[in-house]
């Protein structure tokens, strides 16, 4: 799968209006955001970029204050290299440990985790897999049946399998995630994984104990139902992928009309990661 690679220039924006245009590329299908010096990049597959609908998205912020973006094609091959050469091992509350293949292993951690980075998401560098980690380790996964939904590069069912969960199904709609998934399981010596390619409705007839769903909010509110039906009542659900106003409250929102109770949510610059019961 080729990318297209959107740099946005925003100074001297504030750092809100920054916000702004990244929560309408979300909602657009971009799926992965780097800050740079005087803006920010953007990822969206070549399939998804519409130069004259993403224009149309991004007008009314244009009139709010000014911007500007420049699109560079990375094809598949050369978006592999440049996600190796910037993937650099990250430490997630002493207890977590992500590295690649190339990287050195730290004994003193209580889980590592080996990921071989290719063009799939979902490496715990953003603060929204590390959110996902940080509820994870506070969470019993013993014995418990666990759904990945968004599973990229597979991080957080790996992570299950290794808290002692019993069964993980991980989901994603990108083949080279599905794949990246198979493929790291493998290298973590993971057999309890089920990976499927797919989206809701790729979800089994089954019932779990956890939900893992770090998405985006459009995605997670048209998935949400979907969820509650295969959620064992009093599991538990973690949402990532999304802001704390306005989204936190829509999706708090939906969450009750599908029987879900807040408890609590995580808080990373202004992403959000939240706690939900099934009662």
């Amino acid at each position: 799968m080729n990318y297209y690679s959107l740099t946005f220039t925003t100074n001297p924006t504030e750092a809100y209006q920054q916000d702004l245009l990244i929560n309408a590329l979300a909602d657009f299908g971009f799926d992965t955001f780097e800050e740079i010096d005087g803006g920010f990049k953007a990822y969206i597959p070549v399939e998804g970029f519409y130069t004259e609908e993403l224009d149309e998205v991004l007008e009314p912020y244009a009139e709010m204050f000014p911007f500007s973006y420049e699109a560079t094609l990375i094809p598949q091959k050369n978006w592999n290299e440049v996600w190796e050469s910037n993937f650099e091992p990250i430490e997630v509350l002493d207890k977590v440990f992500v590295r690649a293949t190339f990287h050195r292993p730290k004994a003193e951690f209580e889980y590592e985790i080996v990921i071989d980075p290719k063009m799939a998401f979902g490496t715990g560098h953003h603060q929204t897999t590390a959110m996902m980690i940080e509820w994870m380790l506070e969470t019993d996964y013993a014995g418990k049946t666990v759904l990945d939904m968004g599973c990229g590069t597979g991080i957080l069912a790996i992570l299950a399998s290794k808290m002692g969960a019993m069964a993980i199904t991980a989901i994603d709609y990108d083949e080279v995630c599905y794949d990246s998934t198979i493929e790291n399981a493998q290298l973590n010596n993971i057999g309890n994984i089920i990976p499927l390619c797919g989206s809701k409705e790729a979800i089994p007839d089954e019932q779990y104990d956890i939900i893992l769903a770090n998405i985006n909010r459009n995605i997670l509110l048209d998935q949400m139902a979907r969820y509650a039906e295969v959620l064992k009542p009093g599991g538990e659900i973690y949402f990532s992928g999304f802001y704390e106003n306005p989204d936190l409250g829509i999706i708090t929102a939906e969450a009750k009309h599908q029987g879900l109770t807040y408890i609590a949510h995580k808080k990373d610059k202004d992403w959000v990661s939240a706690k939900f019961i099934k009662t």
